[in-house]
């Protein structure tokens, strides 16, 4: 799911790399992308991987997990291991956390929500790419780039609907288009009407009172929004007429 936080994992011995990803694939808001039991395979498959965090064993054979991580341009890591040896030389690379083997399910989780608030405490002056909400199937983080459309829930009223660029739906649980819309980015995103609000690259044709998107329903039709008088001004100056 693209609202998790994505992971890499990296361990040389099979049975605890097969361990610790079983142990990832069981919180809701974790998506391991890659397994690896190989430093070199990781340090040459990793360029073309989207990710958001490691978590890194520290003693192998090829090349330690201390070494990997100084190669990662500061991307977050959790260390692992089954010595108490390498903690310090951990920390003074601002690792964000050290667990030990043999994993323990509730350690993991919280080095794994350590990540979580550091990725969320970053400065302004990095540009902001998603938030983190209350989904039907816990916390997650939402990536701007990854909303097309949302709009008021039909079960009830204080929830969202959002559906993905991917194709994937998510309910979001009580909150406000008002608040969703000033934690959005302002140039990227706009009111349709007092129940929906879409994503401006997910505009295809307007018209007056309409809006045509590049979006499929269930049909395999267009989903078509009406646009309201209320926000017809600032839709138009966000598409540039």
């Amino acid at each position: 799911m693209n609202t998790r936080l994505k992971c890499l994992l990296l361990d040389d011995e099979l049975p605890g790399l097969t361990y610790l990803k079983m142990l990832c694939e069981q919180l809701p808001d974790v998506e391991v992308v890659r397994a690896f039991d190989s430093p070199s395979l990781f340090l040459l498959e990793v360029p073309a991987v989207e990710f958001d965090f490691c978590i890194l064993d520290i003693e192998m054979p090829e090349m330690n997990g201390l070494q990997i991580a100084g190669l990662l341009n500061g991307k977050p890591v959790i260390f692992a291991t089954a010595y108490r040896d390498y903690a310090a030389e951990a920390f003074d690379l601002n690792a964000i956390d050290y667990i030990r083997k043999p994993f323990k399910p509730d350690r993991l989780k919280q080095a794994i929500d350590k990540v979580r608030k550091h990725l969320l405490s970053q400065p302004d002056t990095v540009k902001k790419t998603f938030i983190q909400v209350n989904t039907n199937k816990g916390k997650a983080l939402l990536f701007f780039d990854k909303i097309a459309y949302i709009k008021t829930s039909e079960q009830d009223s204080r929830d969202k609907q959002v559906l993905l660029f991917d194709g994937e739906e998510i309910i979001l649980k009580n909150i406000t288009f008002d608040k969703l819309i000033r934690q959005l980015p302002v140039q990227d995103f706009c009111r349709a009407n007092k129940k929906e609000l879409l994503a401006i690259k997910a505009v295809q044709l307007f018209s007056f009172d309409e809006i045509t998107t590049n979006l499929l329903n269930a049909d395999g039709k267009m989903i078509k929004l009406s646009l309201s008088e209320n926000y017809r001004g600032e839709f138009l100056k966000k598409v540039k007429i």
